[in-house]
């Protein structure tokens, strides 16, 4: 009896065997393991079907490989042009703008806004006289154009085209040669020589090779869509992750304009660049200057209230934390947060009986970030514990004064990296006064000379600074 050619793969890990398992045995992780059909070698598909994956792979002889070896060191090798998107924020992830023959993965949960974010990308090339081939697995294409008229992006260089099928695509992309390619998205082609469901983790893996393989041989620049797993990771086998060049995630509240564009894989850029959008009714538009998207446009003083600055990439943003405190009448106090790492806020909130002495642990707390930033680096400690000291107290902090440091569960105030451009950043905004650790190394103080820098080493002298302990006190609470 012939032995079955099928194997089992853990879509986390990579890992493959014979048998399957609940669990997989090389991770652990619960649910992972697939059943998995190698494509058959067999010449029952259609002719057209199988002549676009054999132009897709040219065979090559001994000398054909020899005239493609290229020395690193000579001088005829030029750099080519990267293609630019119309979106300074978008180039700035990718490092430039997209390299020739690159396969860059876009990654974000459902409706937060992928597919505009590329069409718009799409007309912006277009209009340059490039060819863009948008093809569709998920939208037919009158959807695509009633989308495309919603937000102007109609150009007589955008070809779209609806498939579910990867020979059908691979023969677009053959036939069209474009500029650029658009596949959304890969979880929603389908191989015919692959026996697996559409979007397993068989089918992710020959659909993104085919697609490579034909980039990389036609030289044509491709951005596919890729979908998320409820806890944010990028859909399919871990595979995926490292066939393509670039990884992208798209992320934001969705309850909320702003769109922050990462690159968490990039093998021609930073990693550590960060693009911002607003989403419109007329398409996605860059923010260039997002510095005052996160903090509130009143000056009436507030308790509650303090600024702090996050980094983004190589930017700088302050973030405005507001704090509620009130008296529980439940068993156990509630505390809701919204922008900030609920475990730290608990941390914290021990970290301020047990050393400043404010009793929290009996109230009801209520932290939230404004219009749905992310403060959730350990730098912004500081900034929680004096917005909650001055919510308790009663005492508002002056809205020129922002607050950084981290705070260490004997109370000590912590240095942080990057204080310079923070520094900056501040000082430019308008900002007057800025609390930061006493161990802080500021190169080149004398430069924030309109800027009031105050030292402090534990969080029961930050609070004193800031008269927040006294207020307490006196109110008795």
């Amino acid at each position: 009896m012939a032995k079955s050619e099928t194997t089992f793969l853990c879509s986390d890990c990579g890992w493959s065997g014979e048998k399957w398992y609940g669990r997989c045995p090389n991770c652990g992780e619960w649910g992972t393991v697939n059943e998995y059909h190698p494509p058959k070698n067999t010449l029952s598909h259609s002719k057209n079907s199988h002549s676009v994956q054999r132009s897709s792979l040219p065979v090559t002889n001994s000398d054909d490989l020899v005239h493609r070896v290229t020395d690193f060191t000579d001088n005829n090798m030029k750099s080519q042009m990267r293609l630019q998107t119309g979106f300074a924020e978008f180039d700035r992830v990718l490092g430039g703008g997209i390299v020739s023959g690159s396969v860059i993965l876009i990654a974000g949960e459902p409706g937060i806004g992928k597919s505009t974010l590329l069409l718009d990308t799409a007309n912006h090339i277009a209009q340059t006289t490039n060819k863009v081939l948008y093809i569709s697995g998920e939208e037919s294409v009158s959807q695509i154009q009633m989308r495309a008229q919603r937000i102007h992006a109609l150009s007589d260089h955008l070809l779209l085209a609806s498939t579910t099928n990867l020979e059908t695509a691979l023969t677009l992309l053959e036939n069209e040669h474009p500029d650029l390619a658009i596949i959304d998205s890969v979880q929603t082609i389908m191989s015919n020589d692959n026996e697996g469901i559409s979007g397993g983790s068989s089918q992710v893996r020959e659909v993104t090779r085919s697609v490579i393989s034909i980039a990389k041989n036609f030289n044509i620049p491709t951005l596919l869509v890729g979908h998320v797993t409820k806890d944010g990771s990028v859909a399919g086998p871990r595979t995926l992750e490292h066939l393509v060049d670039v990884v992208c995630q798209f992320d934001g509240d969705p309850q909320t304009a702003l769109r922050m564009l990462r690159a968490t894989k990039n093998r021609f850029g930073p990693t550590d660049e960060v693009g911002c959008f607003d989403m419109t009714d007329d398409g996605i538009k860059e923010v260039a200057d997002p510095t005052g998207l996160f903090m509130s446009d009143s000056n009436l003083p507030s308790d509650g209230t303090c600024i702090t600055f996050t980094r983004e990439g190589h930017r700088s943003l302050p973030i405005e934390i507001q704090s509620l405190v009130t008296t529980s009448v439940l068993p156990t106090p509630r505390r809701a947060v919204n922008g900030v790492d609920s475990s730290r806020v608990s941390m914290l909130v021990a970290v301020l009986y047990k050393h400043a002495h404010i009793r929290l642990l009996d109230k009801d707390l209520y932290i939230s970030t404004v219009a749905g930033g992310i403060a959730k680096e350990p730098s912004v400690d500081l900034a929680i514990c004096c917005s909650l000291g001055s919510a308790a107290s009663g005492c508002p902090i002056d809205h020129t004064t922002a607050i950084l440091g981290e705070v260490a569960l004997t109370g000590e105030i912590r240095p942080l990296p990057y204080i310079e451009q923070r520094l900056v950043d501040a000082q430019r905004m308008g900002f007057t006064t800025f609390i930061i650790p006493m161990r802080q190394v500021i190169r080149k103080e004398e430069r924030f000379k309109s800027l009031t820098i105050i030292r402090v080493a534990t969080l029961a002298e930050a609070l004193r600074a800031l008269h927040l302990t006294t207020r307490f006190n006196h109110q008795g609470r």
